[in-house]
């Protein structure tokens, strides 16, 4: 059974302009190959293996990011009715006052230093189907925090 990969529209397409630079990056690398294998005894040329570990680094995030891509569903942001969910923007105040914002995608799309939380991690499993002034006990590890579902949109 294939793995679907849970993305944005944004995240689809951040993969595709990654995937395109580094199909781009191909021909200066066999350039490199070429230019080394030249230069005589492979066996012992250092620029020779580095490149053919660089040229492998390359095909296999290439190959990565076409699995990604054709296994790709879109999350489709659509009107809120008002519960969190998958695409969800959302914004939280702490027991403390504090607030924090974040954005529920799929594990691919995940980047916490950037507010983007996976469906799957703790506090996303928390938060999914809450609604506007729900209270959420988020565990991570021993602490417990209590959060106000301040805003879902």
């Amino acid at each position: 059974m294939k793995k679907l990969y849970r993305l944005t529209q944004e995240g689809v397409d951040e993969l595709k302009a990654e995937h395109g630079e580094l199909v781009g990056q191909r021909s200066g690398i066999a350039m490199r190959i070429k230019e080394a294998r030249e230069l005589g005894d492979l066996s012992e040329n250092a620029e020779y293996q580095s490149a053919r570990e660089e040229q492998d680094r390359l095909e296999s995030r290439i190959s990565e990011l076409e699995h990604i891509l054709q296994n790709a569903q879109i999350i489709k942001i659509s009107k809120s009715n008002g519960k969190v969910r998958l695409g969800s923007a959302v914004k939280l105040e702490a027991d403390n006052g504090k607030p924090e914002q974040f954005q529920i995608v799929g594990t691919m799309e995940a980047d916490p230093m950037n507010g983007k939380i996976s469906d799957e991690s703790p506090i996303g499993q928390a938060l999914m189907g809450r609604a506007k002034d729900d209270t959420v006990e988020i565990k991570l590890g021993k602490q417990v925090t209590k959060y106000k579902v301040v805003e879902v949109s």
